[in-house]
C-alpha cells in the first residue's frame, strides 16, 4: 500500500485561507501514515512548487509541510507545478516501482489537486482509495467546504470508469483494511 499525501503545505493553511475541519484532517493523515509505515507500505509527499512570489514557491516559508504533519524527509518527496501530481513528474513510475499499485490519496485541495490526482490515477490502472474525511479545501464564493467535500466524494464513488472503481472509505476503515 501507498499514501499519497498531496500539497500539505503552510502557504495554503493561513488566517486567510482556512481549511475545512483542518486539525482533524492533519490528525487523520497523521494516522494513515503510521499505519501505512507499519504495514510497510510507502508514503509519498506531494508538494506543488508555485512560482516566483507565490505563497508556495519554493524555499518560502508558504512552501514547507504544515508543522503539525508527520513529515520524514527520508520517504519518498515528488515536487510538481499542476494540479496533477502525475503530470510531468515521477509519480506514476515511483508507484509502480513499488510492485503494489494500490494508493490512497489524502490532501488539500479537495476541488484541485486532490481532485485532478484521483481521476488522473484512475485512468492509470493504479487502484486507488481515497481518505473521504482526509481530504480539505476552503469555502469558494458558490459553495462552503463542506459540500465540496461531500460532492467529490460521491462523484470519485460514482465515476465510470474502463476498469475498477475508485474506493471512498473513511479513514478508521482504510486502517482497518491496511492492517489486516
Amino acid at each position: 500500500m501507498q499514501l499519497l499525501v498531496v500539497d500539505m503545505q503552510k502557504g495554503l493553511f493561513t488566517r486567510d485561507t482556512p481549511r475545512h475541519d483542518a486539525e482533524g484532517v492533519i490528525r487523520r493523515i497523521n494516522r494513515l501514515i503510521a499505519s501505512v509505515r507499519k504495514g510497510g507500505g510507502r508514503i509519498i509527499y506531494i508538494r506543488h512548487d508555485g512560482p516566483q512570489g507565490d505563497p508556495l514557491a519554493p524555499g518560502t516559508p508558504g512552501w514547507e509541510f504544515v508543522d503539525e504533519l508527520d513529515f520524514h524527509p527520508d520517504e519518498i518527496l515528488i515536487r510538481k507545478k499542476a494540479c496533477d501530481a502525475f503530470a510531468h513528474t515521477p509519480l506514476l513510475d515511483t508507484i509502480k516501482e513499488s510492485g503494489d499499485t494500490r494508493i490512497i490519496i489524502t490532501g488539500c485541495a479537495t476541488d484541485f489537486c486532490v481532485d485532478t490526482t484521483v481521476r488522473s490515477a484512475a485512468g492509470k490502472d493504479i487502484e486507488v482509495w481515497v481518505a473521504g474525511d482526509a481530504h480539505t479545501t476552503a469555502d469558494r464564493p458558490h459553495l462552503n467546504a463542506k459540500d465540496i467535500i461531500t460532492h467529490h466524494n460521491w462523484s470519485w464513488k460514482n465515476l465510470i470508469l474502463y476498469q475498477g472503481k475508485i474506493r471512498v472509505a473513511k479513514t478508521e476503515d482504510l486502517i482497518k483494511d491496511i492492517e489486516t
